[in-house]
């Protein structure tokens, strides 16, 4: 408990004052926050699984997706550009690691898609780069692990959040006094956003709706500084659309996405009271990427419009 309350202490201050192989904004947004509405939560504990997914998924391939990034910094819009790279993977649910081929007494094999979320944009003469990684069970609703790195400049900055049996665990590392090193939990009901993106590519009428407490993105958290706890939000789904209102934050997140299987992401906007952050889908590829690592393997980065 003293570890919680110090860590919730540590990380209350103004966040705009630091600168510095698997298987087979632009303009300032003047819209006010909406309130929360009386629609009743909609939460699935079992996610079903689409009758294409396994030919889409279990080709021994990823889907690497390239965004044109317009991200929101000091008060300014930056060039740069992201990239969604889902793949299926036998994951290790006891140890939380990617399964290798080698087992011990205890050990459970489960399979999750795994997202590995990346953005990386320059401020002036100094470059970010972003990286979440997630992992969540085909069938499940909770991720099982996330992870979160974040690189400037300045310094650097790492969460890890774990699914244990009565709680998620979570530590966080950072190059800023103010935040140092933490540890923390959070109740097994948490609904993460980073776990959002994944849900919404298995089964997007599922997605929970209505008024919600969720754990915004990793890399939102970190970029504000603000404290890693559930915030109350109002999710709403409609038309390809799935839309994430946090009123305290200021922010809402729009994720724009096929109706058809297998619910491809084609953009989406994370808007505050100043700027808006945009990313386009540029191009989208099914790849053995850990196998393309040679120097004549640079063509895929050009399919991807990547420089």
């Amino acid at each position: 408990m003293k570890k919680i309350i110090a860590y919730s202490l540590l990380l209350v201050f103004l966040p705009f004052l630091q600168n510095c192989s698997p298987d087979k904004a632009n303009a300032s947004s003047k819209k006010g926050i909406p309130k929360a509405d009386s629609k009743e939560i909609k939460i699935v504990n079992k996610i079903p699984q689409h009758e294409k997914f396994g030919s889409h998924w279990y080709q021994g391939l990823a889907e690497l997706t390239s965004y044109k990034l317009e991200q929101s910094r000091y008060g300014e819009i930056h060039e740069g550009h992201a990239v969604l790279i889902f793949v299926t993977e036998d994951f290790l649910k006891n140890k939380q690691v990617k399964f290798e081929g080698r087992t011990e007494p205890g050990d459970e094999i489960v399979k999750v898609l795994k997202l590995n979320f990346t953005r990386k944009f320059n401020t002036g003469v100094y470059p970010y780069s972003l990286m979440t990684s997630t992992f969540s069970p085909i069938r499940a609703n909770k991720p099982l692990k996330i992870s979160s790195t974040m690189q400037e400049w300045c310094g650097q900055t790492f969460m890890q959040i774990n699914q244990k049996s009565e709680s998620f665990e979570g530590i966080s590392h950072s190059y800023f006094q103010s935040e140092a090193d933490a540890e923390f939990s959070l109740p097994k009901e948490t609904i993460f956003e980073d776990d959002l993106w994944i849900w919404l590519r298995k089964a997007p009428k599922t997605l929970p709706t209505g008024n919600i407490k969720v754990i915004p993105g990793m890399q939102f958290l970190r970029m504000r500084h603000k404290e890693a706890k559930a915030y109350d939000a109002v999710a709403k789904l409609a038309d390809g659309v799935y839309t994430v209102n946090y009123p305290s934050l200021g922010r809402t997140l729009e994720i724009n996405f096929s109706k058809k299987f297998p619910f491809e992401i084609s953009s989406w906007t994370e808007s505050d009271t100043r700027l808006t952050t945009k990313a386009t889908k540029m191009e989208s590829i099914m790849l053995d990427y850990w196998s393309r690592n040679s120097v004549n393997d640079k063509l895929y980065r050009e399919k991807l419009r990547l420089k």
